[in-house]
């Protein structure tokens, strides 16, 4: 396989494909004043997308997600498992600390620190499998935490676990530029330097920009929220696009210090800051409550997921699904692209079992132990505490986590300690987020280049975070929430095809092992005949 040198060597666009970075910078700018100039029509027009995506579609994100993640599985089991995402004698670039932390950071990071609490309580009071009459029970706290850690599982990390690999392997392994449209060569050849790959790309950089700009958002609010709530910052749009500004112009300091500094330094900085605030909830808060309810939250999990994955809301006038497992699968999706770019970049020497493996068992079990560690809290306040959480999340959904430890009486000094490592933490994987995201867009500009241009790099640090702000502007939560959906549709066209592409190359390149193993065989047997035909001729003397 060859690739074909579409970047310019001088002028502007060195280092750069300039049909990709005029066609992002023209998709997203026209997406941006469309929303500033009209916003209330808008939001009605992206709001209707999102209705039809929930109500019609539902089927086909549901479906795909669970495809995604059977078909990872299969992978870690198939003969395809030894085969290394690099040279065979590649080892990997990073520790396995560094590795996961990273990829972490890069995921989930700052969305789990947002809903880790809310979403929990307001399936407390609401959802489809509980009985009428059992919300806010031991019952239904059971069923929301399987719920919470459903929507932060095994079926998203399936995702990027092939996005990941996708691209991994066709750049690590076959030479191809580290871009999306590499996963399509086996489909498409080289015609994947022209149109069709750049369609592949801009797609690829529109849904990182909006997925990107739904966590940027999210984070905002609840950054504004916690600066309110130790200093008294009033909470406003205003203040959370300020607070978008600072951050993204951190994060682009940041992007330019590459993956190996800047990048690096701040995800490990973000899982020790992560170890210390669940250490801290499980010493002061309810210990062996949260610890049974982790092992119970777990095989529970384990035992529902299936079903949980298949499950298509059979009442079209529920909308419980399209505002949440809908949700969680585009932002997933969305986040394709960017999440799967940025595990490429850092998991090149390693197989592809050990890859899948990683990406899929040790995010999810953090995931479920943060779940549980920050919801089950908030559930032990309700059912067994004063309560009073349930009433903050309905009043201002920022607040829940801030709200529980004020709730877990531990004094005023430990909970402002605890809410300062949380704002902390906030900017942390805010600026993990944003620089990795901004690295990824830039990756796919420069046709896989690793160490793409400074200044696209600058342009887009501050790109993403404006979105996140328009996107604000246009209805905040509602906004994010429907952007994120939208922008997975077109994308996911993408990734059926790069899923498709990956098992294609996989296949062939088993086949020469395949023949030669047969080969070994056909060796063996005829070996085995001419001793049997000298032991006769001996026999006979």
């Amino acid at each position: 396989m060859n690739s074909r040198k579409l970047t310019c060597d001088t002028g502007l666009f060195a280092g750069v494909n300039p049909v990709m970075v005029i066609g992002s910078a023209v998709l997203v700018i026209a997406f941006v004043l469309f929303t500033v100039t009209d916003p209330e029509y808008a939001n009605t027009l992206y709001g209707a997308a999102k209705d039809f995506i929930a109500s019609d579609l539902a089927w086909y994100y549901i479906g795909l997600m669970s495809f995604f993640l059977f078909l990872s599985v299969y992978l870690v089991f198939s003969r395809y498992g030894a085969i290394r995402l690099g040279k065979d004698d590649e080892k990997p670039e990073f520790s396995f600390f560094s590795w996961f932390s990273m990829l972490f950071g890069a995921g989930i990071g700052i969305g789990i620190l947002f809903w880790s609490i809310a979403e929990p309580i307001y399936h407390f009071q609401s959802n489809p499998f509980i009985a009428e009459g059992q919300a806010m029970s031991v019952e239904a706290a059971q069923v929301a935490m399987r719920i919470s850690i459903f929507h932060w599982g095994l079926h998203g990390w399936g995702l990027f676990a092939i996005c990941g690999m996708a691209l991994a392997y066709f750049s690590y392994r076959k030479g191809l530029p580290l871009s999306v449209r590499s996963g399509l060569y086996p489909i498409f050849g080289e015609r994947i330097y022209g149109p069709i790959g750049h369609a592949a790309d801009l797609l690829a950089v529109f849904g990182t920009v909006f997925g990107i700009a739904t966590s940027l958002g999210l984070g905002a609010q609840q950054m504004n929220a916690g600066l309110n709530y130790l200093l008294g910052f009033e909470v406003s749009t205003t203040n959370q696009i300020v607070l978008i500004v600072m951050v993204s112009i951190i994060a682009t300091f940041s992007v330019l210090s590459g993956v190996h500094k800047g990048i690096r330094i701040l995800s490990e900085l973000n899982m020790q800051l992560t170890v210390v605030i669940l250490a801290f909830f499980v010493i002061f808060g309810p210990t062996a409550y949260l610890l049974g309810a982790f092992f119970t939250n777990v095989g529970d999990y384990l035992l529902n997921v299936v079903p949980l994955g298949f499950w298509v809301d059979p009442d079209p006038k529920s909308q419980w699904q399209g505002w949440w497992t809908i949700f969680y699968w585009g932002w997933w999706i969305a986040w394709g692209p960017f999440v799967g770019m940025f595990i490429a970049r850092i998991s090149k020497g390693r197989t592809i079992r050990e890859f899948v493996l990683g990406v899929l068992l040790a995010p999810t079990l953090l995931g479920a132990f943060w779940i549980t560690i920050f919801g089950n809290t908030a559930m032990f306040i309700e059912l067994f505490g004063g309560g009073g959480i349930t009433e903050a999340v309905n009043k201002d959904i920022t607040l829940a986590l801030f709200q529980t430890m004020e709730l877990m009486d531990l004094g005023t000094a430990l909970t402002m300690v605890g809410a300062t490592i949380c704002v902390i933490m906030l900017v942390t994987y805010f600026v993990t987020s944003a620089d990795s995201a901004t690295l990824v867009i830039c990756t796919l500009l420069s046709m896989g280049n690793e160490h793409p241009p400074a200044r696209f790099r600058v342009f887009w640090g501050l790109a993403v975070g404006a979105v996140a702000a328009v996107l604000l502007l246009a209805g905040g939560l509602k906004a994010l929430q429907t952007a994120s959906i939208v922008a997975a549709l077109p994308y996911s066209v993408v990734a059926i095809l790069t899923t498709w592409g990956l098992i294609k190359s996989l296949r062939a390149e088993a086949l020469p092992s395949a023949a030669s193993a047969a080969a070994r065989v056909a060796q063996m047997e005829r070996d085995d005949s001419d001793v049997q035909q000298r032991s006769s001729v001996t026999s006979s003397l």
